[in-house]
């Protein structure tokens, strides 16, 4: 009974409980990395971002201070105290940083319109022996957040033809630098084949209020609310598209392919 009042003796605690503190603000600053720089909304969802970073921030947030409760004695020489925790710190750090170089390595660089959907683009999707064929004034694989690209039409019909062969391998027309344009080369593209908001609200009348709130505010805009297919890591979402430009106004978590 005295060993384990030992153990959990009030500077363990209270060193463990100092080491979570310090834990979570670490953990907070990477949080702000994450879901506003690397997977802001709605790529947190459709890329499994919050997924991620909950399994991350679980595993590196209570190792540290547990293994500190284990390892934390007054009665230990201050230089061995010191080595100890360096050490655990050091692991806490090692661990943190290979999950955020995991994320970093899985996190969305563009949304590309792709014929008759937009598709999201993850690093790990490109293939880097084609990144030297990235057109000049695209940056192929940001680090400042997902960009929205279109695809240029194809040369003649052998190209399409290749193209058609490797996508249905795997190679999607989204990941292939050398097919990426500007997202105001597509707008037409994208205004073309996007459909009236009506359509959807027909299609989902139990998500109508959801929808609607997606649209609100926006009323300038409201009269000429079209909607595309959204292709993600995960799921199929909704993109919703203002008629007059094609700018993107909004997402949903509507499945409208």
């Amino acid at each position: 009974m005295s060993k384990n009042c030992s153990f959990l003796s009030g500077s363990r605690i209270r060193a463990s409980g100092v080491h979570l503190g310090l834990s979570a603000i670490v953990a907070g600053c990477a949080a702000l990395l994450v879901f506003q720089i690397w997977y802001p909304y709605p790529y947190q969802k459709i890329s499994g971002g919050q997924e991620l970073f909950v399994l991350l921030v679980s595993v590196d947030v209570i190792m540290g201070p547990l293994i500190t409760l284990a390892v934390f004695d007054k009665r230990k020489p201050l230089r061995e105290l010191r080595r100890d925790l360096a050490i655990v710190v050091l692991l806490q750090l090692f661990a943190l940083g290979y999950g955020l170089w995991t994320m970093s390595m899985a996190r969305p660089v563009h949304l590309v319109f792709e014929i008759d959907r937009f598709r999201v683009v993850h690093a790990i999707d490109v293939p880097p022996e084609l990144l030297d064929q990235t057109r000049p004034g695209i940056v192929a694989l940001p680090y400042r957040g997902p960009t929205v690209l279109g695809l240029r039409p194809f040369k003649d019909d052998l190209e399409k033809m290749h193209a058609t062969l490797a996508a249905l391998q795997g190679l999607q027309l989204s990941y292939r630098p050398e097919f990426w344009q500007s997202y105001d080369a597509s707008r037409n593209d994208v205004l073309r084949i996007a459909k009236p908001i009506e359509q959807l609200k027909a299609r989902f009348p139990d998500s109508v209020r959801q929808i609607e709130a997606a649209t609100a505010g926006k009323a300038e805009a409201a009269r000429t609310i079209l909607y595309v297919p959204l292709s993600g890591r995960k799921d199929f979402w909704t993109v919703l598209i203002d008629g007059r430009n094609g700018d993107i106004l909004g997402y949903l978590p509507l499945d409208s392919f």
